[in-house]
């Protein structure tokens, strides 16, 4: 089962990156990214995530003196200590990374950047999202500071 969802989780975040990074950002597009995309990984990550939780699949094993809870590094390890565990985090990375990239897309589009300069950043985000949100925060400030030339 949870072979399945990581599969499916990953298929589905890679389509929508491929969109995202190749395709011409119709307003149908960018809503399936949101919708179709961001709003599935969601809801697949808050059902995996209440579940195990309340034990309802693939409960956290409770073989040590730590439960699982988001206090501690030890919490932290006993929710990941299950194949759900993992792939309810690794879908909560795919949600998030995937809706910073939609708005990395949109900002970009909206401040006149080429797709050429866009591609390395929306990938940045793809393989390493903080990195490239972080790269696409210092070039934003940095034309920004310059007196907003886009170009």
């Amino acid at each position: 089962m949870w072979d399945t969802a990581f599969g499916t989780a990953n298929a589905l975040a890679m389509v929508m990156w491929a969109g995202l990074i190749l395709l011409p950002r119709w307003p149908a597009l960018l809503a399936a990214v949101l919708y179709a995309g961001v709003g599935l990984l969601c809801l697949a990550y808050t059902v995996g995530l209440v579940g195990i939780l309340a034990g309802a699949f693939d409960p956290v094993p409770l073989g040590s003196d730590e439960a699982a809870s988001f206090s501690t590094i030890e919490g932290v390890r006993a929710i990941f200590s299950s194949d759900g565990g993992v792939t309810v985090g690794w879908i909560h990375y795919l949600a998030f990374d995937l809706f910073a990239g939609l708005w990395i897309a949109r900002d970009t589009d909206a401040k006149g950047f080429s797709r050429l300069l866009q591609a390395p950043i929306l990938l940045a985000t793809f393989f390493a999202g903080p990195l490239g949100l972080f790269l696409w925060l210092a070039i934003r400030e940095r034309r920004a500071r310059a007196g907003g030339r886009w170009q």
